[in-house]
């Protein structure tokens, strides 16, 4: 649920950068400092802790290709790859971004106390079973 507002934010700002910053005249590097600036930090707060499943991975991509292709100036029916038109943008992909964030957490994480309440949190696992089947009528009734 949160990947999904956070990516329907992005792409509002994304468009509206867009609108506004055309990029027949706008410099590239304006826009990607824009975009940096702007977009980025919308889509990216709060991510360190996500779950990243692979449809949720093709949809941030997607969604940043979408507005890289335009910067670079290609549609997309040219054949150009993700990879080569971020290595001729000179970014790192969101999805990198990304891991580092969550790499940077687990540091933080590991860097707190033992007793602290994050570091607790890490390393807890239930014990016990989980109840079968669905809720009696009655439970649900009170």
């Amino acid at each position: 649920m949160d990947i999904d507002n956070k990516l329907h934010n992005y792409l509002k700002i994304t468009g509206i950068i867009n609108n506004v910053f055309r990029p027949q005249k706008t410099l590239k590097k304006t826009r990607i400092k824009l975009y940096n600036t702007l977009a980025l930090p919308v889509l990216l707060y709060g991510s360190e802790t996500w779950t990243i499943k692979a449809r949720d991975a093709r949809r941030i991509t997607a969604a940043e290709m979408k507005y890289m292709r335009r910067t670079a100036g290609y549609t997309w029916t040219d054949y150009k790859t993700n990879e080569q038109i971020a290595k001729e943008l000179k970014i790192t992909p969101i999805l990198d971004k990304l891991l580092e964030y969550k790499r940077n957490w687990i540091q933080h994480v590991n860097r707190m106390p033992r007793d602290g309440l994050p570091r607790v949190m890490k390393h807890y696992s239930p014990i016990g079973r989980r109840n079968r089947g669905r809720p009696l009528k009655r439970l649900l009734d009170t």
